[in-house]
């Protein structure tokens, strides 16, 4: 079986809100992450906007794949992310905005850190102290250090280590202890 090759993310951490923030109005909507269902990924095409392939990352058995909705409306997608577990960590496959959030006239600011911040949770879930590895564009490796406290660790691997994970988490899934 012929390996597949690691996919350079390239998202641009746009914001970190507090969970998504409409950009016209600056209103911010708290927002829900869950698993995503075969039936979800019918609006997810290349077709619709969207540039990955989610139909075949999904049926990949190894990894996990999440939908990012606003809460009370989670028919909208408003970001995917794929992840893996892996034995110290979770690795992230592919993140994407719904076409409606990139670009110069994007509907939500926050998606890709919301995202992000998830999968730091879901490491310590998991029990991996928050790690969270993931391969960047060259050109972004700055992007990622001074947006989400990642650092290079060679090549174009990227790491978000537990003190930077609790940051994004801390913004993203406040408490109310």
């Amino acid at each position: 079986m012929a390996k597949r090759k690691e996919i350079e993310l390239d998202f641009i951490v746009d914001k970190l809100t507090h969970s998504i923030e409409n950009i016209v109005t600056g209103d911010s909507f708290p927002t829900e992450v869950s698993i995503v269902t075969q039936a979800d990924l019918k609006v997810t095409t290349k077709k619709n906007g969207w540039v990955f392939n989610w139909l075949t990352e999904f049926k990949q058995p190894e990894r996990e794949v999440y939908k990012l909705t606003i809460v009370n409306n989670p028919n909208i997608i408003q970001g995917l992310l794929s992840v893996q577990v892996k034995s110290d960590h979770v690795y992230m496959h592919l993140i994407e905005s719904a076409p409606f959030n990139k670009g110069k006239i994007k509907m939500y600011a926050g998606v890709p850190g919301n995202l992000v911040a998830f999968a730091c949770k879901l490491s310590f879930q998991r029990g991996h102290d928050g790690n969270l590895a993931f391969i960047a564009k060259t050109q972004l490796i700055k992007h990622y250090e001074e947006t989400l406290g990642a650092f290079h660790f060679g090549g174009r691997l990227m790491i978000i280590e537990t003190q930077a994970a609790l940051k994004l988490i801390d913004k993203y899934f406040k408490t109310n202890n």
